[in-house]
């Protein structure tokens, strides 16, 4: 089993050996692209792995194309993780979000602090909260689809934090307006609804952007995983608000690095639970 970076950028699979042979007859893939074996952390081109040799030197010259996949069901990626369940190491993900942010300190924390102040919308006097509505989203899916590259090993750059709004501007805008409209309902309700639905939609972003699900099946998506250990990743945003505040007391300056750290934890997090095993996808 593989996985393959696609001619789009993106990540895809595991898939097998045999997939890999199609889509390298199909000029979906080269000697060039970037692979991944099942069990290692390295990335390496298609030309070093001797057991596709004999497809490439077969294949015609043909323009890389990206392999094509289809849309995730959320509903029977939902089932998937909650059949095999899952675990959140908090202390493990703090620690390789640190370990994340030291190998490429000044991408992430830039891109941490440019990106939260342009979601914040407090660089625009008197609409910052209404810009911070439409932008907000897109801006932290950027940012997050920024983090998810450098976890999984792909090349990744400043620009990539502003990718929401080429790619997926409507859904995550929408994902955003609407988890937090509903949240803020739940706070004015009784404050226990709001606290549980902000912990339920943390992935709602992050799998907007990664998975390619419109904004309510993400919301439902999020929902149904993060209800099975709820108060498990309670307890892990607590820690990474703690680690947050170490910073703001830390004169400050702090603040942008301990920043980065909890949202590189957090994509761990994402990744150990929705990144673990291959998404259904529809025929």
């Amino acid at each position: 089993m593989y996985k393959i970076i696609g001619a789009d950028g993106r990540g895809y699979g595991p898939v097998t050996v045999e997939q890999v042979h199609q889509w390298i007859h199909e000029g979906r893939a080269n000697a060039q692209t970037k692979v991944q074996p099942e069990g290692s952390t390295d990335w390496k081109t298609l030309a070093e792995i001797p057991e596709f040799a004999a497809t490439l030197s077969s294949a015609d010259a043909r323009p890389v194309t990206p392999p094509v996949v289809g849309a995730v069901d959320a509903e029977a990626l939902a089932a998937q993780i909650l059949a095999r369940d899952y675990n959140i190491d908090i202390g493990g993900c703090i620690s390789r979000g640190w370990e994340l942010v030291k190998k490429d300190f000044w991408l992430l924390v830039g891109a941490s602090f440019v990106g939260g102040i342009i979601a914040s919308g407090c660089c625009i006097p008197y609409l910052g909260i209404l810009i911070a509505l439409i932008i907000g989203g897109p801006m932290m899916g950027g940012l997050y689809a920024l983090y998810l590259k450098k976890i999984r090993g792909q090349p990744a750059v400043f620009g990539d934090a502003f990718l929401g709004f080429s790619t997926a501007f409507v859904p995550l805008m929408l994902a955003k307006l609407v988890s937090g409209l509903l949240t803020g309902l739940g706070f004015v309700l009784c404050i226990l609804p709001g606290i549980y639905l902000a912990v339920c939609w943390v992935f709602v972003l992050p799998l907007v952007m990664d998975k390619k699900i419109d904004f309510w099946p993400a919301m439902e998506l999020s929902r149904k995983v993060v209800t099975k250990h709820w108060w498990l990743m309670f307890g892990f945003l607590i820690v990474c608000a703690l680690v947050v505040v170490a910073g703001l007391i830390a004169c400050c300056v702090g603040l942008f690095v301990t920043s980065a750290i909890a949202q590189a934890a957090l994509m761990y997090v994402y990744e150990d639970i929705f990144g673990a095993q291959p998404p259904a996808q529809n025929t």
